[in-house]
């Protein structure tokens, strides 16, 4: 297989652009640094392309070797043929490569394995092939031996048809087209234990069916938890005849003595080996499209709770919610610090409103608290019904915002947690770490593993492996992307820059506590952090105060000669970045030309374009642009709520079939995505994402189920009718933005594994 050709094609690269790629790779470059400072060398893919063409690389890569491992294996057998060399080189997928060897692999004891330790490989070969006229049993007496264990002739005849039904199984073309059918044509099939209590939880799948490439994700895994729960009996389902009819048209000639026997075979073939395998593989490719689905929503929800715009130079007091052990508080000044922490009690059952209020009163008069912090676990609409209430006796405006506390508890117990308050028990960690959630969310967040932070849904039922790694690779790009401040980051977040790890981010820790990083070439005094490390790592940090503008910009040390050019170019200099005098860089640039420019100053117009950026917003930070965390003054209760009331709310969580939005009234509401737009929309991800301020209308309310069914269908939403009507072709062709973050559903995975691996669908 030619790698660069097949990854170009699939990528619609160049094989220039593909081959610079895997070199790159090849040599260590980490894909924010790829993605930022290479542009030139991959024609300006962004960091998910990248991934994905790495993950690829590595299939492939994982392929050939597999390739190569069934080649010798089979040639060391002596059995290696021209056609099984030329499938080899066919094959597409792992697969394929695992069918081809199927009939050379040792195998365990089998019933064929018996049989043809009995000497019945000669008899089994005479009824395949189909061609004598013998009367069988005739043929099959002088196989007859009482000292192998064949009795007679009966036992002979069913001895070789094991033999012929491990050849049908084994056959590689055949279980490619079976395959085809089952995942075309099979239905997965579910029916409810009763005699389970909790079994109620699965009552829609008490008999239920759907086609195997029509089920979506998220049923895939329903299924799986409740079969995993003992609530339901879960079977795949296909007509046996059309895939006994396939079977035939290969295997059994028009006339013969030994048709019978042939198509008796077929039939235990089928039922007793080929189906209950190719099931299993059916079950098993679900889950397997289905997690990464799953694990594909947990991307898309996190790199927005990640980039929310931190709430800047805002004094943040945080409220822990919890009922009997009391309500934990901790105020943060602009920068983190701690400034006090308190326990009090206004929830049940202790109930101490008054003592709570006056507390929380002297504390916010005492810091001069800007906002409220509250954490959405246990107690928490009760710890905000009492925020709400408090800061109306206030005499200076507080606002509150309730915060997704998904692995504080985690945090506060780990041994980071530990290392940064060492003087604070377990809960005050929490509360600190609520209020950081909103003073930084990135900074905080990070200090998470990222398995807790609780996006999507069927968290603990992935591949907690392959879920570490694309949501590291996440919280990587993030980071990276809005840069790091080197004089303040914490261990936690200098580990995520690129190039840096763990130990190395210690190091600069330490070193820090005794020097102020005022150049970025400091960093080569850092123990193991030699000259490859600073190349991938020096773009991404930043020195607010150092001695040159540029080590405050994302632009990469080996670019400060080219931006040297630029300004002498255009009569610049660096104190006019500083003094913001280069706003019409750009202008002045592109009026020019941008590839004179580029090509005078030594760089390509995407770096050039890149450096622009940055000389115009030194220290900018990209979540500046993003919209600000919902603050809110006043509570709803549901039973408030009527239908068609509209209301502000932030998107909270996106999954396949809808979001769930945060409308101040403590329960979240389900938009379904039906509801979401008026054009047709193929997955909620295409037009919203975590943390985007919604306009909504309730469609309707189940006090009772406590829930709230809500529209984005109205005059005042984006996607509404009027703005369909208002931006006319421009609405779909604006969702287009959102296609490189949308997860598949399982046909378009189909759809897209199918013509990769040259498959019909």
């Amino acid at each position: 297989m030619d790698i660069v050709k097949q990854l170009s094609d699939e990528f619609n690269l160049s094989s220039a652009y593909a081959q610079n790629i895997i070199s790159l790779v090849d040599e260590g470059n980490t894909i924010p640094f790829i993605a930022r400072y290479r542009k030139e060398m991959h024609g300006n893919c962004d960091d998910q392309v990248l991934r994905s063409f790495a993950d690829r690389l590595e299939y492939l890569r994982n392929l050939e070797k597999r390739k190569t491992e069934v080649a010798d294996n089979i040639t060391a057998q002596n059995k290696m043929t021209d056609e099984i060399v030329i499938a080899l080189f066919k094959a597409q997928t792992l697969t394929e490569v695992e069918d081809i060897y199927r009939p050379f692999k040792q195998k365990k004891k089998t019933r064929a394995s018996v049989a043809k330790e009995r000497g019945l490989e000669p008899l089994a070969n005479l009824i395949f092939e189909q061609e004598t006229k013998e009367d069988i049993l005739l043929a099959a007496k002088q196989f007859v031996d009482e000292q192998k264990g064949v009795a007679n002739e009966e036992e002979a005849i069913n001895g070789a048809c094991d033999i012929i039904a491990e050849i049908i199984s084994d056959d590689a073309e055949m279980r490619k087209v079976l395959r085809e059918y089952l995942t075309n044509e099979g239905e997965i099939v579910t029916t409810l234990n009763k005699d389970k209590p909790e079994a109620k939880t699965y009552d829609m799948y008490a008999d239920y069916h759907e086609k195997i490439n029509k089920i979506p994700s998220h049923r895939v895994l329903a299924i799986n938890r409740g079969e995993k729960e003992d609530c339901l009996k879960v079977v795949i389902e296909a007509d046996i005849d059309t895939a006994l009819i396939k079977l035939q048209a290969r295997f059994v000639k028009k006339e013969s003595t030994t048709k019978e026997l042939m198509l008796k075979t077929i039939k235990d073939a089928y039922d007793r080996l080929i189906f209950p395998s190719l099931s299993r593989e059916a079950r098993s490719n679900l889950t397997e499209m289905a997690q990464e689905q799953a694990i594909k929503m947990f991307k898309v929800n996190l790199k927005p709770l990640l980039m929310q715009p931190p709430l800047k130079n805002k004094t943040i007091l945080a409220v822990d919610p919890a009922y009997r052990t009391g309500c934990k508080i901790a105020v943060i000044d602009k920068n983190g610090n701690v400034l006090d922490t308190a326990v009090v009690y206004p929830t049940p059952p202790q109930c101490k409103t008054e003592e709570a209020n006056a507390v929380l009163t002297a504390l916010i008069k005492k810091y001069g608290v800007d906002v409220i912090s509250i954490g959405n676990g246990t107690a928490s609409k009760e710890a905000e019904i009492f925020v709400s209430d408090l800061i109306k006796t206030l005499d200076r405006k507080v606002s509150y915002a309730v915060v997704n506390e998904a692995g504080a508890s985690v945090y506060s117990a780990s041994k980071l947690g530990a290392e940064e308050f060492p003087q604070f028990d377990v809960s005050l960690r929490s509360a600190v770490s609520i209020a950081r959630r909103l003073l930084d969310p990135l900074a905080e967040l990070i200090k998470i593993d990222v398995k807790s932070i609780g996006v999507g849904q069927y968290q603990h039922d992935m591949p907690q492996g392959r879920l570490t790694e694309v949501l590291s690779g996440v919280v990587e790009d993030c980071v990276n992307s809005v840069g790091v401040d080197i004089n303040t980051a914490s261990v936690s977040l200098l580990s995520f820059v690129s190039g840096l790890n763990a130990g190395i981010a210690k190091n600069i820790v330490e070193y820090r506590k005794n020097n102020h990083f005022t150049d970025r070439k400091q960093l080569l005094k850092i123990s193991k952090l030699g000259e490859r490390t600073f190349t991938q790592c020096a773009g991404f940090l930043r020195i607010n105060d150092g001695e040159d503008v540029l080590d405050n910009t994302a632009v990469h040390p080996e670019s400060y000669e080219a931006v040297n050019k630029l300004l002498n170019y255009f009569n610049m200099t660096k104190e006019d970045i500083k003094n913001g005098n280069v706003k019409n860089l750009r202008e002045k640039a592109e009026s020019t030309g941008l590839q004179k420019v580029a090509d005078n100053i030594g760089v390509g117009v995407p770096t050039l374009n890149d450096i622009i950026e940055e000389l115009i917003k030194p220290g900018r930070d990209v979540r500046d642009n993003l919209p600000v965390p919902v603050l809110r003054s006043d509570l709803l209760d549901i039973k408030d709520l009527k239908e068609g009331m509209e209301l502000d709310g932030v998107v909270r969580n996106v999954i396949d079939f809808g979001v769930f939005v945060d409308i101040g009234v403590h329960q979240d509401g389900l938009v379904h995505i039906s509801e979401i737009a008026e054009g047709y929309i193929t997955h909620p991800s295409q037009v919203l994402s975590v943390g985007e301020n919604v306009h909504v209308k309730v469609l309707g309310v189940d006090i009772q189920k406590n829930k709230i069914s809500l529209t984005m269908k109205t005059s005042q939403s984006p996607y509404g009718k009027k703005q369909k009507e208002q931006y006319g072709k421009n609405f779909n062709g604006n969702q287009k933005q959102f296609n490189k973050d949308k997860p598949e559903n399982l046909d378009d995975a189909l759809k897209r594994l199918a013509s990769r691996f040259g498959l019909k669908k």
